[in-house]
């Protein structure tokens, strides 16, 4: 029996996919144009190392939360804008690596760039660190704007995960175009069925999440 190449990739993307929990989704499957940057693949991010888990940069959403952020995307690229993904499905296991990070309060390799202005041992009494999350829930968007010409990011004032309340999304310090492009972002997620977290401007979760308190632990692959 032949197999084309076409047939092939079918026959490996339906591996893939049937490997996912029912119910999920991988973004860029259904989302055009999407810019995708998991940090916690790598070690740009403020633990400083490749989180456990993430062992592929694909984005993993419910397929409710994944067809809401399709019609943003479409809204945003009749401006010539889109969406970059920083984080979306976050396994168990992820989170409890950032829990056994922020109780080594001895690491600050990554104070200066992620938390300079906040002690690390009160990253969990000021809400930075839980040792649940609702990413793992798969319904729960870290991300931003960007030009999708060029690619760039639009300035929102702090860079993704920059811990302290200079990301709070009200923040009365910014420039008249930081606050513009903020808040460009919170209205097109909250008219979209997305509520906010106060203490994040890039963290978005679907209103009605199809597994609301369900901690899955399936790796991001």
């Amino acid at each position: 029996m032949k197999f084309t190449l076409a047939l092939l990739l079918t026959f490996f993307t339906t591996i893939c996919v049937a490997q996912l929990r029912e119910g999920f989704v991988y973004a860029q499957n259904l989302i055009d144009d999407l810019a995708v940057e998991l940090r916690y693949c790598n070690d740009d991010n403020f633990v400083g190392q490749q989180i456990d888990g993430y062992n592929k940069e694909v984005v993993i959403m419910t397929d409710l939360a994944a067809k809401a952020l399709r019609k943003i995307q479409d809204t945003l690229k009749t401006q010539g804008l889109g969406i970059k993904i920083y984080d979306a499905y976050r396994p168990q296991r992820a989170v409890n690596h950032f829990v056994r990070w922020a109780k080594q309060i001895n690491d600050t390799l990554q104070k200066e760039a992620y938390y300079p202005n906040v002690k690390k041992r009160n990253l969990f009494s000021q809400g930075y660190i839980a040792s649940k999350s609702r990413h793992s829930s798969g319904s729960t968007l870290d991300l931003t704007i960007i030009n999708l010409e060029t690619g760039e990011e639009l300035d929102m004032g702090t860079p993704y995960d920059f811990f302290g309340p200079e990301s709070w999304v009200v923040n009365n310090k910014l420039t008249k175009k930081q606050q513009d492009n903020r808040q460009l972002l919170q209205h097109v997620m909250l008219t979209n069925g997305f509520r906010n977290y106060p203490k994040e401007w890039w963290h978005f979760t679907l209103r009605g999440e199809p597994y609301r308190n369900q901690y899955f632990d399936f790796p991001v692959e």
